[in-house]
């Protein structure tokens, strides 16, 4: 079986309030769930990446996946294997290290391609999926991102 997950990230302010969406579609049986969580404060990257994260988690056993993202840090970093050579080096001055090691994690425990889309072109799951990012983003009860607030620097 094939599954196909959109997903897409969006922050109010870069840092600031932030969401992820995930569209998951497993069209062999007519399968469609959607995902979407908000934060007080993150980057866009973090909630690009944390999408596709999330696609993978909801995932039982090993899994044949497309993620669908509109996010070239994302998808470049995979599929130029940077990820993997940032890896071997520790992360050593790379954004966002926590997630990318959750990332890779998830990543090996299933067959997953990327594929990438120009976002806001009206590509309907897409936009679903960004749907889902902004009202997350925009909503009440905004979770921590503790790896994002945790390694900003003090104002004072």
């Amino acid at each position: 079986m094939q599954i196909i997950a959109y997903t897409d990230g969006s922050s109010r302010g870069n840092p600031g309030r932030g969401g992820y969406g995930v569209v998951l579609l497993a069209p062999d049986i007519k399968l469609k769930k959607e995902f979407s969580m908000g934060f007080r404060r993150t980057t866009n990257n973090r909630m690009e990446l944390l999408a596709a994260i999330i696609a993978l988690e909801k995932l039982k056993g090993k899994q044949n996946i497309t993620i669908v993202t509109d996010s070239k840090y994302v998808c470049d970093a995979v599929t130029k294997k940077w990820v993997f050579s940032w890896e071997k080096k520790q992360f050593s001055g790379k954004k966002n290290p926590d997630l990318w090691v959750r990332f890779l994690r998830n990543f090996r425990k299933h067959n997953v391609t990327f594929q990438w889309v120009k976002g806001h072109a009206g590509h309907h799951w897409n936009e679903l999926a960004d749907k889902l990012a902004t009202e997350a983003a925009d909503g009440k009860d905004l979770k921590i991102d503790l790896g994002f607030e945790r390694s900003e620097k003090p104002l004072f």
